[in-house]
């Protein structure tokens, strides 16, 4: 009889040191499910939209035999969120599914999101440093982790080159500040062809919300609850907005003039730049000037720094598959091959510094853009090190279009600006108290 069992123990151990005893699972314990979206996340076609997914499921299953990896595809990035919603309120949740930015928050905030703190700290492959702080910040809700960062684009100040050549400026330095940007803008915005009518200008598509990020200004507190437009930094940024306008003299400049390289300064994502830099659109857009990057203009109480849009993936709070839709997180957000091809396959950056950093990535984006002159890799890494969370909070766009409203009247009207600060301070407060 011990004999038997020694038989059997030796058996049994041999099964699962060999993973034999994963054919003897019930086949839904040998799979997990990931959601994803068909398209691209910055809104530009991509015929590659699967690619990196189907790369990391074949890397995930070659090293986890047995495990299968399956995603039901067809779903555009517009229905996604509500896609996703569905498949969460009816608990046919896929294990693993992507995050949009705007939805992060309610997500984490209704309990979808499994808290992945623990899951960080007790795995001994797992390295925190390997990521941008901010892409990684961008996956925490109250000081725990409910995502991972996959990829993520930061927001540049894109330089018409060619214009301040022909008018003997210099490119700014890296640490520019607002006034720096006004005197180029100054500088620039004339009449260049004699006929009375000006047809140069310094920006397009600086928004207040550049100059109050710039500045130091947190708008909002994390959940949403209070609107902080009385801050200090505000009111220098909505007089130096002031400024800004005025030299153009009520004339409505817009990217089209930019396109035909009219004006100097565009903010843009650097998933646009990537985007319209590729061949043929280059060929239609940008093609009669040279241009370049810096980080953003620095108010008095601010620094060089934008918001960091960022994709994230997260696991289902509800899932039974744990550790395994973990592993295939981290080879999706974690793993340099995979990572690399963002910049092959998508118009982000890839979440890890080693990865954004590296000379295989420099080559990458000047066959892609066919200018190295453009391209600074040390700018952008320090853009996306700098960058801060995009915030995000149930009710968050109305509330965001009320600030668009108040400022807009404040510039416009002739009231004091501290005074005006405090009435619609109020106004937005009470709103977000009704939420």
């Amino acid at each position: 009889m011990i004999g038997v069992f020694c038989a059997l123990l030796c058996a049994a151990v041999w099964i699962i040191e060999s993973d034999a005893y994963r054919a003897l699972m019930p086949e839904d314990s040998r799979k997990i499910t990931v959601g994803v979206f068909s398209d691209s996340y910055w809104e530009v076609q991509n015929g590659y939209s699967y690619q990196i997914v189907n790369d990391a499921i074949e890397k995930f299953e070659k090293q986890n035999p047995g495990v299968h990896v399956e995603y039901v595809s067809g779903v555009l990035k517009e229905d996604y969120s509500e896609w996703l919603s569905e498949q969460l309120l009816s608990e046919n949740a896929p294990d693993v599914f992507f995050v949009l930015g705007d939805d992060f928050s309610s997500f984490a905030n209704a309990g979808a999101l499994k808290d992945l703190t623990s899951l960080m700290e007790e795995d001994k492959d797992f390295d925190s440093s390997a990521f941008y702080s901010s892409a990684l910040s961008a996956g925490q809700y109250e000081q725990k982790q409910y995502a991972m960062p996959f990829e993520c684009a930061p927001k540049l100040m894109f330089v018409n080159r060619t214009i301040l050549d022909a008018e003997n400026i210099a490119m700014p330095d890296n640490d520019w500040t607002w006034e720096d940007f006004y005197k180029i803008c100054s500088a620039v915005t004339r009449d260049t062809d004699g006929d009375g009518m000006t047809d140069q200008f310094g920006e397009v598509g600086y928004t207040w919300e550049e100059a109050f990020e710039s500045n130091g200004v947190r708008l909002f507190s994390q959940d949403g609850s209070e609107c902080f437009l009385t801050d200090p930094g505000v009111e220098q940024a909505l007089q130096f907005m002031e400024r800004l306008e005025t030299l153009n003299a009520g004339y409505n400049v817009t990217e089209h003039e930019f396109d035909l390289g009219n004006v100097v300064f565009q903010p843009m994502s650097f998933s646009e730049f990537r985007a319209y830099q590729s061949y043929p659109l280059s060929v239609k857009k940008y093609s009669g000037f040279e241009w370049g990057c810096i980080p953003m203009p620095a108010g008095p109480d601010g620094e060089n720094i934008s918001t960091l849009d960022t994709l994230l993936v997260g696991i289902n709070s509800e899932t039974r598959h744990t550790q395994n839709a973990w592993e295939f997180v981290k080879i999706l957000t974690m793993d340099p091959d995979i990572q690399s091809e963002i910049f092959d396959y998508s118009e982000g950056v890839s979440v890890m510094r080693e990865v954004t950093e590296s000379e295989q990535t420099l080559q990458s984006l000047i066959e892609d853009s066919g200018s190295e002159e453009s391209l600074n890799l040390s700018i952008l890494s320090e853009a996306v090190e700098k960058s801060i969370v995009s915030l995000r909070f149930p009710g968050y766009e109305e509330a965001r279009e009320r600030v668009e409203q108040a400022v807009r009247q404040i510039i416009d009207g002739s009231g004091n600006i501290s005074t005006d600060q405090i009435i619609w301070n109020r106004e937005i407060n009470r709103f977000l108290e009704e939420q």
